[in-house]
């Protein structure tokens, strides 16, 4: 069945059989503020406020990658990588280091990722890395390292749209940006290709086949015997009783096709002969592929009207139907890392294969799984695909936590309607915010606070500490969410000590300045009390647990 995981990619392909999939898309953040902001601005319809430093970009130097920094020649020589190699990736990144740390940091993350999709991906299949000018060439050294170099297919350059130079109008600084490139590699020299075409326009189709016959089809004149520089082919010389008499290509080079299929094209009125006895063989429109397709794509046009779906980064599905076309066939297995908008599961989806997407965002699983499967597609959860990753019940949450802390945290923000921090090291107490406004009049968004404990070790400490988080922060309000329920006695101290923080008052009415909620209350779909939040959608139910 297909599937839409909630969750790091990473954490996914890892529990996935080695040799499982036929393609790979994907299509990395690298600036994530700009991918995570058009997230926010959907789900809230207001843009995110730039002082807010919860929203600072992931690539840092942190703990965690200075872990895998520091482990990745050893993951690279298990996955087969020469030792040359790897030597050359220490070199490279102790100076990226020094020079470009949030490189760095993006490249370690990168080739974590890359080395599983290496071990998922078929003997046949094929991997398309979808990147722009800010670390294309960085990236192709990876992927040279990892997939090899002689298994590199192209560098798609495809045309987004019409570039403006950088500067002003009148004193552009450089030439316009308006390219992305696309790189194509397979796992080994065995993958499955299939030629890619494009239609002619009518302009272009009157002007290659000029002429028509007497049932109106259009086609043009070409040679039927074939050219000196073809060398000889004796198999093909023969001599052919045309109209005119007996006809033999002069040249050792001999005719283009067989006899028999000569005969058969004469027969249907197919051959032209020429009083001089010179052959042309009817070349008809309607049995034209169309254009080979080379690695430069200017005719797909980026995203526009009702395909648009808010994101900063989203393609075109047009673009997604080439890639999958070319590398796959029905019924083989896509693979999307960083779903998104979930552009690689339609365009899968129509051409009959099967999906899988991964997003660690559930505001984009949320909307993925409400516009795109089910309105777009009009797919049922349960029947046409799967939603993983999710917690259903407090064992679900509780799991979570145990595998994978950050991930339950990013949940536990999420599932409240909040926004995490994107940065993993020490936040202050702050592991995300909701957002609402006060008036529609306002000109910025205010937040609440929100810290998340998934551990059994819960004390009044942890609240004392977020209160001081809110006096010092500027928010209005702050939110603890834990993974265990509290006993009673346990929970009225905990509230009597919120409760000394107050009350905010809008348009007269109390909210808490202090609250508590638990991983089981959010799974019951209660929610921290808070002035309107754009990001909480009225709609129907459509897939459990993860509801707006």
């Amino acid at each position: 069945m297909n599937k839409l995981f909630y969750g790091d990619c990473l954490t996914v392909m890892q529990e996935m059989k080695s040799n499982s999939v036929d393609l790979i898309y994907l299509d990395p953040p690298f600036n994530s503020n700009r991918q995570y902001n058009s997230i926010y601005k959907d789900e809230t319809g207001r843009p995110l406020p730039d002082q807010i430093d919860a929203f600072c970009d992931m690539w840092e130097i942190d703990a965690e990658t200075e872990r895998a920094y520091r482990t990745m020649p050893v993951l690279m020589r298990e996955a087969g990588i020469d030792d040359a190699t790897v030597e050359f990736w220490r070199l490279w990144m102790n100076a990226l280091r020094q020079t470009q740390p949030r490189l760095l940091a993006y490249l370690v993350y990168m080739v974590q990722r890359l080395l599983q999709m290496r071990i998922i991906l078929l003997s046949t299949g094929s991997i398309f890395l979808h990147c722009d000018q800010t670390a294309s060439h960085y990236i192709k050294i990876m992927m040279d390292a990892i997939f090899g170099h002689q298994n590199f297919r192209n560098e798609i350059i495809w045309q987004r749209a019409a570039g403006r130079a950088k500067g002003s109008q009148h004193a552009p600084r450089s030439l316009g940006v308006d390219t992305d490139s696309i790189l194509h590699y397979s796992k080994t020299d065995r993958y499955l290709w299939n030629a890619v075409y494009a239609a002619l326009t009518e302009d272009e189709m009157r002007a290659k086949f000029p002429r028509s016959d007497d049932q109106g089809r259009y086609h043009t004149d070409v040679p039927i015997w074939s050219a000196p520089s073809m060398g000889a082919r004796p198999n093909l010389c023969y001599t052919y009783q045309s109209p005119h008499g007996p006809v033999t290509n002069p040249h050792p080079s001999g005719w283009r096709v067989s006899r028999e299929r000569l005969a058969e094209m004469d027969a249907a009125g197919e051959i032209i002969w020429r009083k001089d006895k010179t052959p042309l063989r009817k070349s008809y429109a309607h049995r034209y592929m169309g254009k080979p397709i080379g690695s430069l794509w200017l005719d797909i046009p980026n995203v526009g009207g009702s395909e648009r779906m808010g994101y900063a980064t989203q393609k075109p599905i047009a673009l997604l139907e080439r890639i999958i076309l070319a590398s796959t066939s029905e019924n083989a297995t896509v693979l999307d890392p960083f779903a998104g908008c979930a552009t690689t599961l339609e365009a899968a989806h129509r051409l009959g294969r099967r999906w899988i997407g991964v997003d660690i965002a559930i505001h984009a699983v949320k909307r993925v799984a409400r516009q795109r499967l089910v309105d777009r597609l009009g797919l049922v959860e349960g029947t046409d695909f799967q939603i993983d990753g999710v917690p259903r019940n407090v064992e679900g949450a509780r799991d979570l936590w145990t595998r994978d802390p950050y991930h339950f945290q990013k949940w536990a923000v999420e599932q409240a309607d909040g926004f995490v921090t994107a940065r993993r090291t020490a936040d202050g107490g702050i592991d995300g915010r909701i957002y609402f406004e006060l008036s529609p009049a306002a000109k910025q968004l205010d937040s609440m606070v929100l810290e998340v404990k998934g551990g059994k070790n819960i004390n009044i400490g942890i609240v004392r500490a977020l209160r001081g988080v809110l006096e010092k922060e500027s928010a209005l309000l702050a939110g603890l969410i834990v993974l265990e329920d509290l006993s009673d006695r346990q929970r009225g101290s905990f509230e009597r000590f919120m409760a000394e923080a107050g009350d905010l008052e809008v348009h007269g009415i109390l909210y808490p300045r202090m609250q508590l909620l638990t991983a089981r209350e959010l799974l019951d779909g209660r929610r921290f009390k808070t002035p309107t939040v754009h990001g909480r959608r009225e709609a129907k139910p459509v897939l459990p647990g993860i509801n707006p």
